[in-house]
């Protein structure tokens, strides 16, 4: 699938979640993700940030760790199933692709999306991107963390979900270059390698003077 768009992935993506609910919920998160989310939290709390937006949410882990300390939140994602689970643990979810955000402009004082930009093909990223600056305040934060470390798109080799996931793996010059059309570099680290991946994180803020998205 490669070359494909990302309206035609979706479908297969949405599928693969449904089915893989339980698993995802029951999976503990490694430390070194939950050092990444506790020091964004950090950043949050030193910022005043009160509401934030997290884009494939999966089962709400983690913005059920970011209401508990006080921020209001909003999950979403593209999986009925995924959504069920975050209304579980008593989230304000919503079933909503982040491609079309129903929010309004600067609508959040940050954004979360952990590992679901990768299902993102590099010709439809841009437009991802510049839709969650819409929803962000200027000066607001945006986590971006995803695996990549090679250039190459199309379906993972023996996923482990059902359909195969599509995953755009990018370099760490090709993600910088387009987090970097939208967005201010605040922070970026390799935070884990792997035997095939390494775990790109990038904190990013909106400028307090963004072009127009319409």
């Amino acid at each position: 699938m490669a070359g494909a768009s990302y309206d035609e992935i979706r479908q297969n993506l949405r599928l693969a979640y449904d089915g893989a609910a339980d698993l995802r919920d029951q999976k503990p998160k490694h430390d070194w993700k939950l050092a990444e989310r506790a020091a964004f939290l950090d950043r949050l709390q030193a910022g005043n940030c009160a509401r934030l937006l997290e884009i494939g949410a999966g089962t709400g882990q983690d913005s059920a760790f970011f209401a508990q300390h006080g921020l209001a939140v909003v999950a979403t994602d593209l999986s009925a199933e995924m959504v069920g689970r975050c209304r579980q643990k008593g989230l304000d979810a919503r079933l909503m692709d982040f491609g079309r955000l129903d929010f309004a402009d600067a609508s959040f004082d940050a954004v979360h999306a952990m590992n679901c930009l990768l299902h993102v093909p590099n010709a439809d990223l841009p437009a991802v991107l510049a839709e969650i600056a819409r929803v962000l305040r200027p000066g607001g934060l945006f986590f971006l963390g995803v695996y990549g470390g090679s250039e190459s798109e199309g379906l993972a080799d023996a996923d482990d979900h059902v359909p195969a996931r599509f995953f755009s793996w990018r370099s760490d010059e090709q993600i910088l270059q387009f987090a970097s059309r939208q967005f201010e570099v605040v922070d970026f680290h390799i935070a884990q390698v792997g035997t095939n991946y390494r775990f790109q994180s990038l904190t990013l803020r909106r400028p307090a003077q963004s072009a127009s998205f319409g």
